[in-house]
């Protein structure tokens, strides 16, 4: 069974049933008995881009996203203190906070992160795309 964590982008493009989820993101998600986690986040960074106008949602943020977790029987990752201790032993690869932090999430509880940026892979965390 996969235990996936999905990157924002690719909750969003799931959702919207975009052109620009892989194939095999597509496949990993929805194979039965797949174990699929959005973190809160995920939600933080929709609710912050929502709020500076770089991303236009049908509703607020966390209603949003709370209703395609319901619909999709996906789980919620809470942000833990573990978590946010992982980070402090990060290379800084990446500077986006939300990536380092779902990164951190991923190593922790050993999910792989479904996400089309490439750079996360130098973190060692496993990935599909």
């Amino acid at each position: 069974m996969n235990r996936l964590l999905l990157d924002t982008h690719t909750f969003l493009w799931w959702v919207d049933d975009a052109p620009l989820l892989s194939d095999a993101a597509r496949s990993v998600i929805a194979e039965r008995g797949a174990e699929v986690w959005l973190s809160i986040a995920s939600v933080w960074e929709m609710a912050i881009k929502q709020s500076l106008s770089k991303l236009q949602l049908p509703g607020r943020a966390d209603r949003f996203a709370a209703e395609h977790v319901r619909l999709n029987r996906f789980r919620l990752l809470p942000v833990d203190i573990r978590h946010t201790g992982r980070v402090v032993d990060l290379p800084f690869h990446h500077r986006d906070p939300f990536d380092r932090l779902l990164i951190a999430q991923a190593l922790e509880d050993n999910l792989v992160l479904v996400t089309a940026d490439a750079v996360v892979r130098s973190y060692g965390v496993p990935t599909v795309w």
